[in-house]
């Protein structure tokens, strides 16, 4: 049972790493054309990506990791590897909550007024901006998570 729930955490990391790097990437490269119908046509896919990817990475990370935890008997807080993977987790999902989430949602909105064409107004522009920089940072407590889950530091 233990290598199910690792092969789950696993592919949960996976999914979820993935999907934040290429969607960041793809909306970039997307707003970098400043045409509205591509520009609202990437927007709707990072916003529906996210939505599945995101919250599926989520959900076997949590179930995969707390699982292989529970079955092999290991301290979840005991141990600085263990307790550092959670806590790195926990700093980038608070910045996709609080942060990232609800400007996502204002851009999707935004995006919506101008997908048929017309001007892209300054504040999507804003906001766009402020999605990458905080998708940035909110990937590098992740990343450092994969590392200090696989070196056991």
């Amino acid at each position: 049972m233990y290598d199910v729930f690792k092969f789950l955490h696993v592919v949960g990391v996976v999914v979820l790493v993935g999907n934040v790097t290429i969607t960041a990437f793809w909306k970039a490269f997307s707003d970098m054309t400043r045409d509205p119908k591509i520009v609202a046509h990437a927007q709707r896919g990072v916003t529906v990506s996210d939505f599945i990817f995101t919250l599926t990475g989520i959900a076997l990370i949590i179930i995969g990791g707390y699982g292989a935890a529970l079955v092999k008997d290991m301290p979840l807080f005991n141990s600085f590897w263990l307790l550092a993977g959670q806590i790195l987790f926990v700093i980038s999902g608070l910045m996709w909550f609080g942060i990232l989430i609800p400007l996502q949602i204002r851009q999707a909105h935004t995006a919506r007024s101008f997908a048929q064409g017309g001007e892209i107004p300054a504040q999507y522009w804003r906001d766009a901006k402020t999605w990458l920089i905080w998708g940035i940072t909110a990937t590098v407590p992740l990343v450092a998570a994969v590392f200090v889950m696989i070196y056991k530091i």
